[in-house]
């Protein structure tokens, strides 16, 4: 009668191997008495064979990435996500196109231009024979377009999923996860906030409060990949402030598609959130408000002058108006009219003194009249904004403005041109030159000859490029000013005052993951050979369900048993059948 070999379930399949048999570090010391045979090959089919094995035998995790994201600080804070992740799992994130095996290409669906990049680089990948994975809105709106068919796509929702996608691409497999993420029924914001992640910019965390938005916007494509709004609970957003500041990040970013209309789905506000991080803003640190639409901020006027009047949070807001003409308002869905944006702009310039207002207009959308045009300029010509994205009406398909009745090509351009033309009449800062101000320095200019900093209300400091300066307060005094920055020179008797309470990451360093996760990384260990430890599972990201053997499946102790049962088995029969 056969051993009860499995009467007990069997945790790895290495179970079934009794005492009696050779192990694997006798095997190694056994290496030195084996006899390797020739096996001459016996065509040249069989030299491309051994070249090129199959596609399962490629091991994942030792490959370079490229990572390139379009669009909005949410975008740019999922691609950090991403990059976290697959850093994490051993993938090397480089900056090099073209040394790299994969490329993920994180897409923004707003303008037509942007999609346009998109599409180039996907025929330069394919050109290139890179593998390529796609994200953000573009395919998550419309998958089934052309230029997407065979290529494997990860969701806006389903990012903490990435790992598994790159690694099936790798293989040769088209993997798409599109789904929603939802609890008993109810949306859920999208991604875990706690994931790795590989900031940008190590001194600056972007925290994507809710995704999603209440709008039907007739012009808006993000809708179709973003969804209805749905909120991070305040406490996560909190937890994840916190972890950032202890990681020596000493600016946060609060981003979505409408910061205004946070909370409104799980019970709470824009306000109650602001309050409760403004608790946990180490001295010195600064907080930055996203985008919110004018109709979720009127009720919280009172309140959002109070928040923005706190030392630790920029006095800034972004306030997209989009047109002058209540009947373009109209026709675009804004569900506010020219009064509303005007009364929230002008209460918070009264209670908020020196407040920076920035906004957005779209020059040609559809039945624009030339009246309707010069009401947008007359707005722009009053308040003079010292920040303001002009954006040319671009159709997006499958939206209702796209079936309108279109402005001219021709007189887009020219309103486009216009309105940039008075924009750039005016200067914001000349009458700053010779002020005093304290500003935070976070990252170096494009040109490389300054570094940039932003005073209290979010305006754009050049400093000089001392290393002692990154990261800090620093006290200067403004010598000069352009249309979009000024230059300050240092006051030579003022403190630099470190705001971190820690020393930040290093550029590239993964941020956010777990001791015993660190621990494997640090001293190299492959992480896909210690499940036993549970440090897989801990590390792990993702919920994985595709290519999952079968211990790793829902039931997976009954898989492993019949599994093993089939295994023992096959032994027995060898074994008999030798003897």
């Amino acid at each position: 009668m056969m051993p009860a070999a499995c009467d007990s379930l069997l945790e790895d399949i290495e179970d079934i191997v009794s005492a009696q048999d050779v192990k694997p570090h006798d095997r190694q010391f056994a290496r030195k008495n084996v006899v390797p045979k020739v096996r001459k090959r016996s065509s040249q089919k069989n030299v491309q064979a051994d070249d090129d094995p199959p596609s399962d035998s490629i091991i994942p995790g030792a490959q370079k990435i490229w990572i390139r994201t379009w669009g909005c600080s949410h975008n740019n804070s999922d691609g950090e996500y991403m990059a976290g992740q697959l850093a994490s799992y051993g993938y090397k994130i480089t900056d090099n196109a073209a040394e790299a095996d994969l490329w993920l290409l994180n897409s923004c669906t707003v303008k037509s231009p942007a999609e346009d990049h998109f599409r180039n680089s996907i025929k330069k990948a394919q050109e290139d024979d890179k593998k390529v994975v796609l994200a953000g809105c573009v395919p998550q709106a419309q998958p089934r377009q052309d230029y997407l068919k065979g290529l494997s796509i990860i969701g806006v929702q389903q990012i903490d999923r990435v790992v598994e996608v790159v690694e099936e691409t790798i293989k040769g497999h088209s993997v798409r996860l599109l789904g929603q993420k939802k609890d008993n029924g109810k949306r859920l914001g999208g991604a875990r906030l706690d994931l790795p992640k590989i900031r940008k910019n190590p001194l600056i965390e972007i925290i994507s409060i809710n995704t999603g938005c209440l709008n039907a916007c007739t012009y808006c494509k993000t809708k179709h990949a973003r969804g209805d709004l749905a909120s991070y609970p305040v406490e996560e957003l909190v937890d994840r402030a916190k972890q950032s500041f202890q990681e020596g990040v000493c600016e946060i970013w609060l981003t979505s598609e409408d910061t205004g209309a946070y909370g409104r789905d799980i019970g709470t506000d824009l306000p109650t959130l602001l309050w409760k991080l403004v608790e946990v803003i180490p001295e010195g640190a600064m907080l930055r408000l996203g985008m919110t639409n004018p109709p979720y901020i009127l009720e919280h006027l009172e309140e959002m002058a109070k928040i923005l009047n706190h030392p630790r949070v920029y006095a800034f807001l972004h306030i997209p108006v989009q047109s002058a003409s209540d009947s373009i308002l109209m026709d675009m869905k804004r569900e506010y009219c020219v009064e509303d944006f005007k009364r929230v702009v002008d209460f918070l310039k009264e209670k908020v003194p020196g407040i920076t207002i920035a906004t957005d207009i779209i020059c040609g959308f559809p039945g624009e009249t030339d009246e309707d045009f010069q009401d947008t300029m007359k707005l722009v010509e009053e308040y003079r904004f010292p920040s303001l994205f002009i954006n040319q009406f671009y159709p997006r398909p499958r939206t209702p403005a796209a079936k309108m009745r279109q402005v001219p090509a021709l007189v887009k351009k020219q309103r486009t041109k216009d309105l940039s033309q008075l924009f750039h009449s005016y200067n914001p800062y000349d009458p700053k030159v010779g002020e005093r101000q304290r500003v935070l320095v976070t990252e170096e200019s494009f040109d490389s000859q300054f570094y940039v900093a932003h005073n209290q209300f979010y305006e754009q400091v050049l400093v000089p490029k001392n290393p002692e300066f990154m990261g800090k307060m620093v006290e200067v005094d403004i010598y000069e000013a352009g249309k979009h920055f000024m230059k300050g020179r240092p006051v030579s008797d003022a403190n630099v005052f470190t705001p971190s309470i820690t020393r930040p990451l290093a550029k590239g360093q993964v941020s956010g993951i777990t001791e015993e996760f660190r621990y494997v990384l640090e001293n190299g260990l492959n992480l896909k050979a210690c499940p036993s430890a549970g440090i897989r599972e801990k590390a792990s990201l993702s919920s994985r369900k595709v290519m999952q053997l079968p211990w790793q499946q829902e039931g997976g102790g009954l898989k492993m048993l019949s599994v093993s049962l089939a295994l023992l088995a096959i032994l027995v029969t060898f074994y008999y059948g030798g003897v």
